[in-house]
């Protein structure tokens, strides 16, 4: 019998094996450019660009027909019908305007002002039947002038193709003013048929070098600059050709960081004399084999087209930034040399950490390399790793150290061609700043909302960026270190509220409040509290555990997806994609389809994926639903539609969900290929029955990077009906912290920080089993056991323990406000901006310059009528109020501020008006403090009446969107 049994257990096993060898890759149909549509994108607010670049190339050539707005930010809007001209750097999806390098334009007339304003100018009409955009090439009909246009580039250098009307005079503009703000700029002529020059500008990168080297295919026979000048903020040249030689005109053009040797050199060895055929053949072959690294089949043309379209646009960012000979401007502004890797810019990594870098993982390990060195580069040059870097400039924004993950998920990954102790030195650096909130975040388990703007997703993003810092740590044998960041990584406890289950702010070591989940307020990241409540990758055991459980994580995913599809608070553009409050249109909602195969419902998982990769993902101009974000829209894309994602960057595993195609085939670097095979797949059997890997059941929901990277075949059975498949306990995926648990801080669950008379002060902690001690005004500390009262001004410390494991301690000032002081408040501020309540101007406590840390009032588009009630008649010596100034948040101060006063409270008479000087624009953040004196005069009401702004100025980034002003205001103070 065991006989019989062990010959049918191989008979099995042989005849799994031959049916695995048997299935073949996938096979493209045709030339798999034909499906990438760079129109995706360019609409709605996916911020592409249509034009020319090649594979993480240093040059976009590409037209450009907005000059700024928020949907300006690529240069391009598919809704446009004037193009200004041809620019050669443009930004892929991202949300803030930069590139527009160095715009040539063919026009019939010297002309140098571009038309923007309506009047005369060399911007042209054109329509989308005329237009063709493929990767590497793009060509176009400029009807205004009947020139037709065709583009195509290397990785350095590009070449503009112009056909000119017969008769017609032609004429190449060069304005070097376009876009952003110049610094300075020079043209140098070198030959009736070579020019070269720089645009030093300015805008998100405050500091950009762009050296260029222009060469003809003719002479031109007149120049023109604008004012005569050829070097300064405003320069603009016109160079007309003999349109006798010939209807057609190329331009060859290099670009470098470095210098115009760099550029020259750049365009001589990359194109020199080949021809334009001959390099938009290079660029498409180029781009060929990039989309080859995955192959699909499927008979449906509009999903091939959404996929190669987003391998397409994943592969456009990191930009390279280095010349021919590999010389680079580094972050210190300095010029550097490296043979050993390539080096990149533009690195998007809030967004691309999550899924971007992870694809690159797969397909891109030797670039990864590159990636890597590039940080540890930037590291050595500007002293930190890049957040947001673009053109050797740090930009500053979006928030974590998500370089970091990038580093641990490869080495973890087994992509380690770089100094691994310095790799990890530097994250180390990351994470040992002070700076954004860290100092508080390092002492107290998490960020206080009065200590630092967008506290909630810092705190959320520090800890995730501390696990994977923890992971590399134990890999490496550093357990000291492991046992840091393990506990870092669990400060997501601190801001989780119990009652509500929603990730909050602690302000004052109360929970912010009023609080309503759907606000979009300065506590989170371009999200509300339902959209950050689920970022926990790092620990979704124990955040499950904190919950209640898999059935309380679900109910929560549930809500999720079924609430209502509307948000409160500040208007922020970047959440679109709405499915209930899940928004696909912005990263942090990126990974929360998934979460249900952790609690073993994998069909709800696949039912969600299903629906966004089919209704939020289109064949159309705007068929992305947020900014494309240098790739990471794609990313989603490719892994959904492959049939997984990684939930959780650096812990190696892939969350599986639905798959898209019939086939598809990862082919990787080592010469191994992993196929994906879905069996009896349609457009309503999204539901897996059954998987097998390598022939044998797969009963988990997720696979490993090993189980990709060694080949192979994935398979799912397919059917039109919720099924069994990965319910079963033990078949679910698991993230989670079992080693250094920490103890959460108690936090003020009940009282208030400012009070009058007398408040009640109950403590709490979201893990139920710790003990509370508290001590007020430096005595010792006592075990909390009930509510307690506090009725003078005081100091309130308070910590928990657990096994002798105690948390921070956490300190509370407590204001008593005079009890016969009250304000009324005719005007309503808004609750995002609330000042701590309706006593937040008299409560004593005074805002800083970042309006974010909630000790503002704020009112949008209103006057402030505030009137304080003393109590009584007393002698004044004087009055003063607090007012912020923000012009870049729309804070400005007020046009006037009018003191009035009162015995009876209804009969007031004035006591001064301070008018505000003429509003300028700037930069700087200040605080104004406006005071009217008195001689001790005798009031008891005092009535402050500040008028808004209202309207923004027409130099004001707002004023294109009829915005409107707000006021914040702070303390009034009667002395």
């Amino acid at each position: 019998m065991n006989r019989i049994l062990s010959f049918l257990l191989l008979f099995i096993l042989i005849t799994n094996c031959t049916n695995n060898t048997s299935i073949g890759s996938a096979k493209k149909d045709k030339s798999l450019i034909f499906y990438v549509n760079p129109f995706i994108g360019t609409g709605g607010h996916g911020h592409t660009f249509p034009g020319a670049t090649i594979p993480f190339g240093m040059m976009q050539l590409s037209p450009d027909t907005r000059l700024d707005g928020w949907d300006g930010c690529s240069g391009y809007h598919y809704s446009d019908n004037y193009i200004y001209g041809f620019s050669h750097t443009h930004l892929s999806g991202i949300g803030v305007s930069d590139y527009g390098d160095i715009l040539l334009m063919p026009t019939n007339e010297v002309v140098f002002k571009n038309g923007s304003d309506r009047k005369k100018g060399y911007r042209a009409h054109f329509s989308h039947n005329n237009e063709i955009a493929e990767p590497g090439y793009y060509k176009v009909l400029l009807d205004s002038t009947n020139i037709d246009v065709e583009l195509t580039v290397s990785k350095r250098s590009g070449i503009h193709k112009y056909n000119f009307p017969k008769d017609s005079k032609q004429i190449v503009i060069l304005d070097l003013e376009h876009r952003d703000e110049v610094l300075d700029s020079k043209v140098n002529v070198y030959s009736n048929t070579e020019i070269g020059g720089l645009r030093h500008s300015k805008a998100w990168a405050t500091n950009q070098m762009l050296f260029f080297n222009i060469q003809f295919s003719r002479p031109f026979k007149n120049m023109t600059f604008l004012n005569d000048l050829s070097e300064g903020k405003n320069v603009k040249a016109a160079f007309e050709f003999d349109s006798n030689e010939s209807a057609i005109l190329e331009i060859k053009i290099g670009i470098s960081a470095v210098d115009e040797i760099g550029a020259k050199k750049n365009l001589d060895e990359e194109i020199g004399n080949k021809s334009f055929e001959k390099i938009k053949t290079e660029a498409q072959n180029t781009w060929e084999a990039q989309l080859e690294k995955i192959v699909v089949e499927s008979d449906n043309d509009d999903y091939k087209t959404n996929f190669y379209t987003s391998m397409y646009h994943v592969s456009i960012a990191p930009n390279l930034y280095q010349d021919v000979d590999r010389r680079y401007r580094g972050m210190d502004l300095k010029i550097h040399e490296t043979k050993d890797f390539d080096y990149y810019t533009v690195f998007s990594l809030w967004d691309t950490y999550r899924a971007t870098h992870p694809l690159y993982t797969i397909i891109e390990q030797e670039k990864t390399n590159d990636f890597i060195n590039t940080f540890l580069a930037k590291y050595d040059e500007g002293g930190i790793m890049p957040i947001w870097d673009l053109s050797a400039n740090y930009t500053g924004c979006m928030i974590g150290y998500h370089a970091v993950p990038v580093i641990a998920d490869a080495y973890l990954k087994g992509i380690q061609n770089y100094n691994v102790e310095k790799a990890f030195e530097a994250m180390l650096h990351s994470a040992k700043q002070d700076k954004l909130g860290l100092k508080s975040y390092k002492e107290f388990g998490f960020i206080p909302v009065e200590e630092e703007s967008e506290s909630v997703s810092k705190t959320l993003e520090y800890a995730y960026d501390d696990w994977t810092i923890a992971q590399m740590a134990n890999a490496l044998g550093k357990k000291d270190i492991y046992k840091t960041f393990s506990e870092r990584a669990q400060y997501y406890k601190n801001v989780l509220d119990p009652e509500s289950q929603f990730m909050r702010g602690r302000f004052r070591n109360t929970w912010f409040a009023p609080f309503d989940p759907y606000e979009v307020n300065f506590n989170y990241t371009e999200a509300n509290s339902w959209q950050y409540s689920f970022y926990v990758p790092q620990d979704i055991s124990g955040f499950m555990n904190m919950l209640g459980g898999k059935n309380k994580l679900e109910a929560n995913l549930d809500a999720l997806f079924t609430a209502k599809a509307e948000t409160s608070g500040r208007d922020q553009a970047d959440i679109t994609g709405l499915i209930g409050q899940y928004a696909h249109g912005n990263e942090p909602s990126h990974h929360m389809a998934y979460l249900y195969n952790f609690v073993n419902k994998p069909h709800k998982t696949q039912e969600k994926v299903h629906q966004i990769i089919t209704e939020l993902y289109k064949n159309a101009p705007d068929g992305i639903s947020g900014n494309e974000d240098c790739g990471q829209m794609s990313a989603w894309y490719i892994f959904s539609s492959l049939g997984f994602y990684p939930v959780t960057p650096a812990s190696n595993q892939y969350i599986i969900g639905t798959p898209l195609f019939e086939k598809a085939s990862i082919n990787l670097e080592n010469g191994k290929t992993f196929t994906i095979v879905s069996q009896n797949l349609s457009d309503t059997n999204i539901y897996i029955e059954n998987a097998t890997l390598n022939g044998m059941p797969l009963e988990k929901t997720y696979i490993n990077h090993n189980d990709i990277m060694q080949g192979g075949v994935l398979k799912f059975q397919m059917t039109n009906e919720p099924t069994s498949w990965g319910s079963i306990e033990g078949q679910e995926p698991k993230t989670e912290i079992i080693d250094h648990l920490i103890v959460p801080a108690p936090f003020i669950t009940k009282g208030d920080v400012a009070f009058k008379g007398e408040t009640e002060v109950a403590l709490e902690n979201v893990d139920k089993n710790t003990s509370i001690f508290y001590s007020l005004n430096g005595e010792e500390f006592l075990l909390y056991k009930n509510s307690f009262t506090i009725s003078d001004a005081s100091n309130l410390k308070v910590y928990s323990e657990i096994n002798n494991t105690k948390s921070a301690t956490i300190s509370t000032d407590f204001y008593k406000i005079d009890p016969n002081i009250s304000i009324i408040l005719e005007t309503e501020y808004a609750n995002q901006y609330n000042g701590g309540g309706p006593n937040g101007l008299i409560d004593g406590i005074y805002g800083t310059t970042d309006f974010r840390t909630g000790t503002w009032q704020g009112y949008f588009d209103k006057d402030v009528i505030a009137t304080v009630d003393l109590g009584s008649e007393k002698a004044i010596n004087s009055i003063s109020v607090n007012f912020l100034k923000d012009q870049r948040s729309w804070i400005f101060y007020p046009t006037e501020v009018e003191c009035l006063v009162s015995n009876d409270g209804k009969t007031f008479k004035s006591v001064g008006i301070n008018k505000f000087e003429d509003i300028r624009p700037t930069d700087e953040t200040d605080i104004k403090s406006v005071e009217f004196k008195q001689s001790n005069s005798n009031y008891r009401y005092i009535k402050i009446i500040a008028k808004k702004l209202g309207v923004l100025p027409e130099w004001h980034i707002g004023y294109e969107h009829d915005g409107r002003s707000w006021l914040f205001v702070d303390e009034i103070i009667i002395k």
